[in-house]
């Protein structure tokens, strides 16, 4: 697990979580156990999970029903990958093999299934119908998102708040929820309930308009996938509807999404023009405003290690190359 994230006084307890994901590999089917071994392989940053823990250390913080809604939490977004990764035929994955490369499409998208199931397992452990509510109202939410992602792809009418509306569901719903819930499981007062969801909305938003800037800026070795995947891949982020916005004309884009046999020379276009202007500082000012929003949101609550640490997060979160 990376440990170089200021996650704090939950730092230790991840470890509980880790335990919890382990314990899914123990299933008496090898096929099953290599597939969940591939994906659930540990390094990640655990982000997603450390935002639940964070947020039971502003109520009553029990860790017993923390731990399956954090361990939910992760499960769920990484069966989003799973099946992302199935519908953008990716090969790999933040450097490693994804499921699908490694077997066929219909088992990955079955393993994805099977994660789905075991990711609301865990949350109905909480034994608490408002986070169980929470937990598939942000499964519909998520699906909207990428469903709405492949509706649109190769499409160049989109806008910016097209954009936003998206990622809102895609990625910002999830951050929402992870700390939303653990609020809830922690019986915070309802105040402490919709600060922190702000706060996890809007660190969603920056980590996302970052992740989509690095597609463009960051190192293809750091970031585990090709420059420019995103937009080989018919999606529009912020950055590229940023350059068709300001070049209307002569813009690689829509040769790229006619897929014509020199897409590799488009999309090679389309990354220096951008690399070579304003639009990655641009978005950046986006994903700091956002990031603005959520400090904003901590402002309201009690001043204690955990508030520090989800401060930090921004910062990081801001500041990432991978």
């Amino acid at each position: 697990m990376n440990t170089d994230l200021p996650y704090g006084p939950v730092q230790d307890d991840l470890a509980q979580v880790e335990a919890a994901l382990d314990a899914l590999r123990d299933v008496d089917f090898p096929p099953m156990v290599e597939m969940l071994n591939l994906v659930l392989a540990k390094g990640g940053k655990r982000l997603r999970p450390a935002l639940s823990l964070l947020a039971g250390k502003f109520g009553h913080y029990k860790l017993d029903l923390l731990v399956p809604l954090a361990a939910s939490i992760e499960l769920l977004h990484t069966a989003t990958l799973v099946h992302d990764d199935v519908i953008d035929n990716a090969a790999t994955r933040r450097g490693r093999p994804t499921a699908n490369s490694v077997f066929h499409n219909t088992t990955t998208v079955m393993l994805g299934d099977y994660m789905f199931a075991h990711a609301a397992n865990f949350v109905a452990r909480t034994g608490n119908i408002r986070v169980i509510r929470l937990f598939s109202h942000t499964l519909m939410t998520i699906a909207r998102g990428e469903i709405g992602q492949d509706m649109t792809a190769y499409d160049t009418r989109q806008t910016v708040r097209h954009y936003l509306q998206r990622i809102a569901g895609k990625t910002a719903s999830l951050f929402a929820t992870a700390c939303e819930g653990g609020a809830i499981v922690a019986e915070a007062n309802q105040d402490r309930v919709e600060g922190l969801r702000s706060y996890g909305y809007n660190l969603g938003m920056a980590f996302q308009i970052v992740d989509d800037i690095l597609d463009f800026v960051g190192d293809e070795e750091e970031m585990g996938k090709p420059v420019g995947s995103d937009l080989m891949q018919g999606t529009l982020t912020l950055p590229s509807l940023l350059l068709l916005d300001r070049y209307p004309k002569d813009n690689p884009i829509p040769n790229l999404f006619a897929r014509s046999r020199r897409r590799q020379e488009y999309l090679s276009q389309a990354v220096e023009m951008i690399r070579q202007s304003d639009i990655p500082q641009e978005s950046y000012e986006m994903a700091r405003s956002f990031g603005e929003k959520a400090q904003e949101a901590l402002a309201a609550l009690p001043r204690n290690p955990a508030r520090r640490a989800l401060g930090h997060i921004v910062a990081y979160v801001l500041e990432r190359r991978s």
